[in-house]
């Protein structure tokens, strides 16, 4: 006769698997949400939606707490080997980096209430604009690697935060030239030189992603052999 019993346990471990990769998908949604209406509530100067995203953190903070208790119960309870517990342990990495993606997104919605009533100019926020777009599309390829498992997928994040550096160096450069040439624009660029670093930190846990996407599908840490190896294999 079958053993239903161990069938049921078996069943009931892979629903809390699922569930946790659920879990993580719906922070992450959770959290690429809130770099968009960080954004935009910086470039629109929208105190009523920098309010909004200021106060959804709450619920990034409380989702990251409750997929760190269900992994951590989940390695008390099942005692899980090899790729189970190299997936919980990855889980519990992603949840945290995601919460502090989470705080970079709160921290530009935060910034735009202090730019309150400061008239932004196009040239001013159209490097931010661009930057955003760049660590939104990071953290959207990070996470569809990790749901997949893509370890290809995951390198070419990786590879690609040489251009989220890059990116954030002209930011930088730019809006210093324009406090150089004018003092007036000091205030609002300092403004913007933050909310440039704090994109820049995005586009850092988004690699961060990545790097765990790649362990989860290889069992392996990413390093600059392999990503550099993958360059040529890409150029070829």
């Amino acid at each position: 006769m079958p053993n239903t019993g161990t069938d049921h346990i078996v069943t009931s471990y892979n629903e809390e698997l699922a569930a946790l990769a659920q879990a993580i998908a719906e922070m992450g949604g959770q959290v690429e949400v809130a770099i968009e209406n960080g954004t935009r509530a910086l470039l629109r100067l929208d105190r009523e939606l920098a309010d909004v995203t200021i106060i959804a953190d709450q619920r990034i903070d409380d989702m990251q707490r409750q997929i760190d208790e269900m992994a951590v119960s989940m390695i008390a309870r099942r005692q899980p080997m090899a790729s189970d517990l190299r997936a919980i342990i990855t889980a519990i990495h992603v949840a945290n980096d995601l919460e502090r993606i989470g705080d970079m997104a709160k921290q530009l919605a935060r910034r735009s209430l202090k730019l309150e009533g400061i008239n932004l100019q196009p040239t001013f926020y159209n490097g931010v604009k661009n930057m955003t777009a760049l660590v939104s599309r990071q953290v959207k390829d990070a996470l569809d690697a990790y749901a997949n498992r893509e370890a290809a997928a995951s390198v070419e994040v990786c590879n690609r935060d040489d251009e989220v550096d890059a990116m954030h160096t002209s930011l930088f450069r730019e809006l210093l030239t324009y406090m150089l040439e004018d003092p007036r624009n000091i205030t609002t660029c300092t403004h913007l030189l933050f909310c440039a670093k704090n994109l820049e930190r995005i586009g850092d846990h988004a690699t961060n992603i990545a790097e765990r996407a790649y362990y989860l599908a290889t069992g392996k840490q990413l390093t600059s052999d392999v990503q550099q190896l993958q360059r040529q294999q890409i150029k070829a």
